[in-house]
C-alpha cells in the first residue's frame, strides 16, 4: 500500500524524469472522441441482461436459477440440498431479513444444518468455519452480465474467505444490481464513493467458480477455490 509520502516522492520522481516540473493543478481528463466501452448491451432492459447473465453462466461453469421473494426459500434450500450442503457460512448481510434469509437459516438449523454467520468478534475463527464449510452464501452488489461476474464488497460482516474456502459458492443476485459490464460496474463504485457512501476498501470480481488454464492451456475447474458456483438471480423489481 503506497502512503501519501512514498506516492508525492514517486510522482515527483517521475516529473524529473520527463523533464519538467510536476504539474498539481489545472490537470483535465481528455474527453475521447469514441467511447465504444459504454455500447455493449447500452439499450439492453434490465430483462434481457438477465438472459446474457444466464448464457454466460453456461460458458463460465456456473448454475443458473432465477426466483422472486416469494419462492426464494424454496429455490435456496433446493440448491444447497442438491450441493448436500451441510455446513454453511453466510454474509452477516442486512439484506438478511429483507430476503427472509434469517428464518431460512433458521429453519435449517432446526433439520441439523449448521448455519453460521461471519461475525466480527471471532476472528479467524471464521476462517476456520469457512475452510470446513460445504456452501458459502453471499449477495452480489454489482453483477456483470456480459462475463457472469459477481462484486463482492468484503469488510468486518463479509469476510472474502465465504466465497473463497467452502466447496460451493451461492450468490444471491438482486436484478436490480445486473449491469452491462464492468465499465458500468466501475462508474457505479466511482459515484458511491463521490457521494461520501460506504464503499469496501476491498471489492472482490468472481466469475464462477475458480478455474485455471496456466499449465498448457488446459480448464481445470476447482483449483485455488470453489469448485462448483450457483447464481440465483432474485426479481426484486
Amino acid at each position: 500500500m503506497m502512503d501519501l509520502d512514498n506516492r508525492n516522492h514517486f510522482l515527483n520522481n517521475l516529473a524529473r524524469n520527463l523533464g519538467r516540473s510536476r504539474r498539481t493543478e489545472g490537470v483535465v481528463r481528455p474527453k475521447w472522441s469514441l467511447n465504444p466501452q459504454w455500447d455493449v448491451y447500452k439499450d439492453y432492459t434490465q430483462d434481457e441482461l438477465v438472459d446474457v447473465l444466464e448464457e454466460q453462466c453456461k460458458v463460465i461453469h456456473t448454475t443458473f436459477k432465477r426466483t422472486d421473494f416469494a419462492n426464494l426459500e424454496a429455490v435456496l434450500t433446493e440448491t444447497v440440498q442438491g450441493h448436500d450442503g451441510k455446513i454453511i457460512i453466510a454474509a452477516n448481510d442486512p439484506r438478511n431479513d429483507e430476503y427472509g434469509l434469517d428464518s431460512i437459516y433458521e429453519s435449517w438449523r432446526e433439520d441439523a444444518v449448521d448455519v453460521r454467520l461471519w461475525n466480527k468478534k471471532i476472528g479467524k475463527e471464521n476462517q476456520v468455519f469457512a475452510e470446513k464449510a460445504d456452501i458459502g452464501i453471499t449477495f452480489s452488489e454489482i453483477t456483470l452480465a456480459e462475463s457472469g461476474t459477481v462484486t463482492l464488497f468484503n469488510d468486518r460482516n463479509n469476510g472474502r474467505t465465504i466465497s473463497l474456502l467452502p466447496r460451493v459458492h451461492v450468490v444471491i443476485i438482486p436484478k436490480s444490481t445486473i449491469v452491462p459490464r464492468m465499465t458500468q460496474a466501475m462508474r457505479k463504485i466511482h459515484e458511491a464513493n463521490a457521494q461520501g457512501n460506504d464503499v469496501s476498501s476491498c471489492v472482490s470480481f468472481i466469475s464462477g467458480p475458480s478455474n485455471s488454464a496456466d499449465i498448457e492451456m488446459n480448464l481445470i475447474v476447482g483449483v485455488h477455490g470453489p469448485v462448483e458456483a450457483t447464481y440465483i438471480v432474485v426479481d426484486d423489481k
